[in-house]
């Protein structure tokens, strides 16, 4: 049968709004508030960088950036809402470098770390930092690992959760250096410093972003930074690696959205980020809380987090960790 043009075009009109739908949602993009959700308690440097930058964001898109913090199950159980989510840009995750240790411990996930979520991008970088009392007879990090080996299981340091990324650190070091040290696990680092002060607890591992005040104001006394390099935020404090080569630890934030989110609505969300962190009060901000900006492109995010699962894996396998 043979069809006129005036057929032909309406067949045409009729199929443009199916093919033509998702691609005006993406260029309208966003109609509704924005969630965010992260892993960790209100409060933190994950849902304070969250709701910084979700205000920035909020200025330029029109549209609200609503921060819920679920800290359930480890805050698994939220992971895996981003991870089922739809993939139209409107549900995404704060990570954290913990992200990656989860992956590498806990044998069964409700999701797959590298292939339920789309990477935007890496928002912040800090080190690890190993502090001492200040009076205390540990003068260096040398020191510190001369005496756990020399005297296997003696030397304390407090640890923030069973399989975090100070534990797997911790037991890097170890493995390096040839060092024993007794890990003392608590739930969050408060108690611990207590110890510590309290000559309890010889060393304590905490992250940059909530020790450096500590640093700052003479409470503690930094041995080193678990950075590759000397942490512009503490240039006085020698890295773990002047004295254990391969060591080379930073934790991180980032954004990831749903699987398969569009590339349109990710180079857009990754722009405002930048935008973001560039920002004076912004990087005020980061330098107050102890952490360095670091915006990236999403593939560099991907592959950051897929090098930190890889290496931690290793870690717990060798010391076949369990959680």
């Amino acid at each position: 049968m043979k069809l006129s043009r005036r057929t032909l075009l309406c067949s045409a009109a009729g199929a443009l709004p199916a093919i033509s739908m998702p691609q005006a949602q993406e260029r309208n993009w966003p109609t509704r508030p924005l969630r965010v959700i992260i892993p960790t308690a209100p409060g933190g440097s994950p849902d304070i960088a969250s709701r910084l930058i979700g205000e920035k964001i909020t200025a330029r898109l029109g549209q609200p950036v609503v921060v819920e913090s679920m800290t359930a199950g480890g805050g698994i159980p939220g992971l895996q809402l981003v991870s089922s989510s739809a993939p139209d840009g409107y549900t995404h995750a704060m990570l954290t470098g913990g992200f990656a240790t989860q992956a590498a411990v806990l044998k069964k996930l409700p999701y797959r770390p590298l292939e339920d979520f789309t990477f935007v991008s890496s928002v912040v970088r800090y080190p690890i930092v190993y502090v001492v009392r200040p009076d205390s007879p540990i003068p260096d990090f040398k020191s510190y690992i001369e005496r756990a080996k020399a005297q296997p299981n003696t030397v304390t340091n407090g640890i923030a959760a069973a399989g975090s990324v100070y534990h797997l650190l911790g037991k890097w070091i170890d493995n390096l250096a040839g060092s024993e040290v007794s890990l003392v696990f608590y739930r969050g680092t408060a108690v611990a410093l207590q110890d510590l002060l309290g000559g309890r607890l010889d060393v304590l591992t905490d992250a940059a972003t909530s020790i450096i005040p500590r640093i700052r104001s003479g409470q503690v006394r930094a041995l080193a930074v678990s950075s590759a390099e000397r942490y512009p935020l503490l240039p006085d404090v020698p890295t773990m690696a002047e004295t254990v080569k391969e060591i080379r630890v930073e934790s991180w934030l980032g954004l990831a959205s749903a699987p398969n989110t569009p590339s349109a609505i990710v180079d857009r969300l990754n722009d405002e980020i930048r935008r973001a962190m560039d920002l004076p009060d912004v990087k005020a901000w980061a330098a107050e809380s102890g952490v360095l900006p670091a915006p990236s492109a999403p593939e560099e995010f991907r592959k950051r987090v897929e090098n930190d699962i890889r290496q931690w894996t290793e870690i717990v396998t060798r010391n076949n960790i369990t959680i």
